[in-house]
């Protein structure tokens, strides 16, 4: 990059100007209105660091996009969010940039490209990725950037985002903040490298460390890095050193870890002051000449806050009846295919499982070219389970995308494409992998709809297999869907055919919901008849599998073949078992359920997962609630061990349902 400063005109520097004072005097009302109780929760102020939000995001338009940190107030002001909805959304105000579901750490407005602020430490730096994987497979020019802090550099999602970036050229600036404290711990002491910027060339980027209080020389740089993103030269790491004048959080004790002395010297390098001592020199005007302009500018702005306050003031509170609104999307419109029993009759062609959902999948992008798939192997390898072979070759490696090992990474690349416009398909191998992006998915992918009132949709398809076989040990052995059907905004989708696999995933692949698509292992290779024909099964809709009047088994993924298998035995003994596969367990289909069991009057339930806090615990619990009236006998659960999975087959046998399991469990419920 160039270091002879360009010209730099009297409009640019007091727009820089007003955007500075714009933030600096909404934060101290913030300041303000949080001493008067108005802020019901946390309150991070950005002072002391204008200079950064503002020289960056001059140089973006509103199709740009900005993921941010905690300390987001200035990122949002300066990408062209109106005051008054910054103030309303920390008053929870229904006015506000998130409608009262943020609050100071949660802000809010895609509108303009300010695609949301994240408490969690982080994520922004991945999502940004994904909002420059989006624009590279869109082709539209925008440019993602993250704002973070100090702290997260060394964060592992710091390296995993940065190296990402860098192997696919992704047009994205990382901008780090560093304001000397991630929240309270010295930047010195908590890492061993004291220089952000230098980082850079570890990864393959350019590097710059830049004074954070010099909002000119941040304007220079950021825009020469901007400029080079959209022309495809890959992205830039910024360290802007600089420090925050307030205490971490409004309220909070700020001299136990720093000293008033440092803090007073910090603001005499008020960002602010140095742009208008310095301007006339830059402009070649007297001072005294460019000073009733900035005057003019800081009246301006003051009356554009006391209207913002007075504005959130008198906004309505957001109605308690829309509190569970937007944590899902609405469901796919169009047809699904047809009646099923006429769809499977329809055909004698016998696909296996995995080749059912590869047939789905090419479909998908063959019609959507925003589709494009994550994973290690996913390639021109075609997957470790054949998930994607022959894909590769018809769509390239933009949409085949092989990874890095770093599923917190590509899963939060996936969630900030989902953001931007693109659908991505995270193939995980197995399904137990996907623990070390928990957090990406618990605290991003699942509730960003919720947060952006539903602004912001999240389709994206996190696929794997696991289950217990195959002496696979117990780091391949996992399913999980008792955890994940527990998080609000997840789709849990459990198929026990191939027919009903590619019904799923087509549905999945059409849903603006997060779908998480668990594959049991054992059940990959199995064959069954599936319909060429495009065709969708909607969530939440059980299958009976056969029907029965004597009791009900509701069996999960492989544990339904378990329940056919053992209900042809009881069949000899002159009983008739109804089988009800849920298909998906978030949401659950209780009615079928119900209905079922009204009929019947006995109900088991078989899962291989561990039974305290499980699906099956879920579904004895809401059939106890809603159906007890109909029970003859008490509901019976079979579960697996409450033990991790072991390697040897004598004891992988062991710890899960096997076929003489459920024989055993009906015979037990038949006596009650």
């Amino acid at each position: 990059m160039s270091k002879t400063l360009p010209t730099t005109t009297a409009d640019q520097i007091f727009g820089l100007y007003r955007v500075m004072q714009t933030i600096r005097q909404t934060e101290e009302e913030l300041a303000r209105c949080h001493q008067r109780g108005l802020i019901h929760g946390a309150c991070h102020t950005y002072v002391g660091e204008e200079a950064i939000a503002t020289g960056v995001c001059a140089h973006l338009d509103r199709s740009d996009v900005v993921f941010s940190t905690h300390r987001g107030h200035g990122h949002a002001l300066a990408k062209g969010m109106p005051p008054r909805e910054l103030i309303a959304e920390l008053f929870g105000r229904s006015t506000g940039c998130s409608r009262g579901r943020g609050g100071s750490m949660h802000l809010f407005s895609p509108e303009i490209g300010m695609m949301g602020t994240s408490g969690i430490v982080g994520p922004c730096i991945l999502q940004a990725c994904g909002g420059g994987y989006s624009s590279k497979l869109l082709k539209n020019g925008t440019v993602g950037v993250a704002f973070f802090g100090d702290g997260a550099v060394n964060n592992g999602a710091f390296h995993e985002g940065l190296n990402m970036a860098s192997i696919w050229k992704l047009p994205v600036l990382f901008i780090c903040e560093n304001n000397q404290f991630a929240t309270e711990v010295p930047f010195a002491y908590s890492s061993g490298n004291p220089s952000v910027g230098s980082r850079g060339a570890a990864y393959g980027l350019p590097g710059f460390e830049l004074d954070g209080n010099d909002v000119l020389e941040i304007h220079r740089v950021a825009g020469e890095a901007i400029a080079r993103a959209r022309d495809g030269g890959g992205p830039t790491l910024i360290e802007c050193k600089t420090y925050r004048t307030r205490a971490h959080a409004e309220g909070m004790g700020d001299f136990t870890y720093r000293t008033r002395e440092d803090v007073a010297s910090w603001k005499e390098r008020c960002p602010i002051v140095r742009l208008r001592e310095n301007s006339s020199t830059v402009l070649s005007t007297s001072a005294t000449e460019l000073k009733p302009r900035f005057d003019a500018i800081d009246a301006e702005v003051a009356d554009v806050i006391r209207e913002a306050r007075e504005f959130a003031e008198a906004s309505p509170h957001p109605d308690p009846a829309s509190a569970t609104d937007f944590v899902y999307a609405a469901g796919p419109t169009g047809s699904t295919g047809g009646d099923e029993s006429r769809l499977l009759s329809s055909t004698d062609r016998e696909i296996t499982f995995v080749a059912a959902t590869r047939e789905a999948l090419d479909a998908a992008m063959a019609e959507n070219p925003g589709i494009f798939v994550m994973g290690e192997g996913i390639g021109a390898r075609g997957g470790n389970f054949t998930t994607t072979v022959g894909l590769y070759d018809k769509y390239g490696p933009e949409r085949l995308c092989d990874t890095p090992i770093c599923e917190r990474g590509f899963v939060g690349l996936g969630c900030g494409a989902a953001m931007t416009g693109t659908r991505p398909v995270v193939d995980f191998m197995f399904i137990d992998f996907i623990n070390d992006a928990f957090g990406e998915m618990i605290n991003q992918i699942a509730k960003m709809q919720y947060m952006s009132s539903g602004r912001l949709k999240m389709p994206i398809l996190l696929r794997g297999c696991g289950g217990i076989g195959h002496s696979a040990a117990t780091h391949h052995s996992g399913l999980y869907h008792s955890i994940f059907s527990h998080i609000p905004g997840l789709r849990v989708v459990m198929p026990s055919t191939p027919y009903d696999a590619k019904g799923l995933i087509a549905h999945a692949l059409r849903s603006d919901d997060p779908v998480l698509f668990l594959e049991h292992r054992e059940l990959m290779a199995i064959k069954g008849p599936v319909p060429e024909t495009h065709y969708e099964i909607p969530f939440g809709k059980a299958r009976v599998v056969q029907e029965g009047t004597d009791a009900t088994v509701v069996a999960i993924s492989l544990m339904v073949h378990h329940a056919i298998n053992a209900a042809e035995q009881l069949a000899g003994e002159g009983l008739s078992i109804e089988i009800v596969d849920p298909r998906t367990v978030s949401p659950l289909d209780i009615e079928t359920i119900l209905r079922s069991v009204g009929k019947t009057g006995r109900l088991l339930v078989v899962d291989e997962a561990f039974g305290p806090c499980s699906v099956a615990a879920e579904v004895a619990a809401r059939v106890a609630d809603a159906g007890f009236d109909d029970l003859d006998a008490p509901i019976k659960r079979l579960n697996g061990a409450f033990t991790p999975t072991p390697y040897a087959p004598s004891l992988e046998k062991a710890i899960v349902p096997q076929v003489d399991d459920v024989v055993r469990a009906i015979r037990e419920l038949m006596k009650e």
